[in-house]
């Protein structure tokens, strides 16, 4: 893994503080915290995120439900507004990071409950050290 999906992973995970992870995003370049959402949107995808997910995700990220990437998130065809989320402008950018760590937070949890309850191989569910038992979720 790269140091961006590990950096994603542990914020998503509780393994990192999120003020810490905002630090490290506002620092990255513009064209880089594009890069950045567009990964989470992947690792989003690929934790099978889903519509539901939207609601939990606004309150974990403590975000307004009036602000645009949470209005957004609650809207339905979630690949759809994923690529609106990481399109927003600069000034969104900080809601959208912190939306997306969190969707990937509820996505992930509960793929370690359905599918990595006894175990697997996922590197990113090993970064605690431990098993993916789920005992390093957010």
């Amino acid at each position: 893994m790269d140091e961006h999906t590990v950096m994603l992973n542990m914020l998503a995970q509780g393994l990192r503080p999120i003020e810490r992870g905002v630090e490290w995003f506002e620092a990255l370049p513009a064209e880089n915290q594009f890069e950045v959402l567009r990964d989470l949107c992947g690792h989003c995808m690929q934790a099978r995120a889903t519509e539901q997910d939207g609601p939990e995700s606004v309150r974990r990220a403590g975000l307004r439900p009036t602000y645009t990437p949470a209005v957004l998130i609650m809207r339905g065809q979630l690949n759809v507004q994923l690529a609106k989320i990481i399109n927003l402008p600069q000034d969104e950018r900080v809601k959208a990071f912190r939306l997306l760590v969190a969707l990937l937070g509820v996505a992930d949890e509960r793929r370690r409950k359905r599918f990595c309850a006894d175990g697997c191989g996922h590197a990113w569910h090993q970064l605690a050290g431990g098993t993916c038992s789920g005992a390093a979720t957010a």
